[in-house]
């Protein structure tokens, strides 16, 4: 069971859940067995308005865990900045680790991240190895993204041409996953900061819904802190059960995924990119809408192709 080691944890733990129950308990039961013989932790969750029973089953099962109901689906920004601020003005934890509850950590993964930031002041942050549920590797180490970057990353030029010499620099593809590494920015996923870092460069921006935050929050936490201040461990793993949540709303992720490319676009990069890459967008999912109707018109798998069909269509309304 989570637990509060002492009335001043160097660690806060937030994890951010939204319709997961199941996959949360599994997550804080390892979180728990992680940190068995490390320092002092405390660990906040923060209910974005599940439907699942999530707040009953904390209190019956996690009753050590501090739970924060937001009363509605803040995002992955605004449901950390939640308790972020409580961390901040209670002032007792020299560390935030950013979790997913789609995570488990592997064997002593939390303490080694911990002593890794703790051990190099000059870091801000750091994370683990993320690996799937089947134990393959699953990318996290990102540079920043350049204009260019942000119309293949993830669009149909990325899958025609994956390996590309411009996707494997934006991937650090050229140092090996088992090597620790400076990076621009890592998945947030589990992220471990350091709260004198987030003090000076300030919480997640919560004009991000989902997507594209913890790139420009890390951006801001590096130029605050300076050059390589971000750090890749590999010898902590972590599992990652990608998209357990995103997945329940397929059309809705795929718009979040790509308002919040338009707005990085317009933060970094100015107006005239944003429109570029909203227009660019656009027709990529048009673009999808008609390969999929010609799936569909061959009656294969019919099923399928009208909801990519129509999550497409919502798209491109809204977008």
């Amino acid at each position: 069971m989570p637990k509060r080691m002492s009335d001043t944890p160097a660690l806060a733990i937030i994890i951010v859940s939204w319709n997961v129950r199941d996959l949360l308990r599994e997550c804080l039961r390892a979180v728990t067995a992680s940190l068995a013989d490390g320092g002092a932790y405390e660990i906040f969750v923060v209910e974005n308005a599940s439907h699942d029973g999530t707040p009953a089953m904390l209190r019956a099962e996690f009753p050590q865990v501090r739970l924060i109901e937001s009363g509605g689906n803040l995002g992955f920004a605004g449901g950390n900045n939640l308790a972020l601020r409580t961390v901040l003005r209670e002032g007792r934890a020299g560390y935030v680790l950013l979790l997913n509850p789609d995570t488990a950590p592997v064997g002593d993964a939390i303490p080694r991240l911990v002593r890794e930031l703790a051990a190099r002041p000059a870091l801000a942050a750091v994370g683990p190895m993320l690996r799937y549920g089947d134990g393959a590797a699953q990318p996290s180490r990102r540079r920043f993204p350049t204009p260019a970057t942000l119309f293949w990353e993830s669009t149909s030029l990325d899958r025609l041409w994956p390996t590309n010499p411009w996707a494997r620099r934006y991937r650090c593809a050229e140092v090996p996953d088992s090597v620790p590494q400076p990076v621009g920015w890592l998945v947030g996923a589990a992220l471990l900061v350091r709260v004198a870092a987030i003090m000076r460069a300030g919480l997640l921006d919560e004009r991000f819904f989902m997507y594209s935050e913890e790139l420009e929050w890390q951006r801001r936490l590096q130029a605050g802190w300076g050059h390589d201040a971000i750090w890749y461990v590999p010898e902590a793993v972590i599992i990652h059960h990608e998209g357990q949540s995103s997945e329940q709303a397929v059309a809705q992720r795929q718009l979040n995924f790509s308002r919040s490319k338009i707005l990085l676009a317009r933060m970094w990069y100015g107006w005239k990119i944003a429109r570029l890459l909203r227009a660019f967008l656009r027709l990529a999912f048009a673009a999808e809408i008609a390969i999929e109707s010609v799936k569909f018109a061959l009656g294969h798998r019919r099923a399928l192709r009208r909801q990519r069909i129509d999550a497409y269509w919502h798209v491109i309304r809204k977008l």
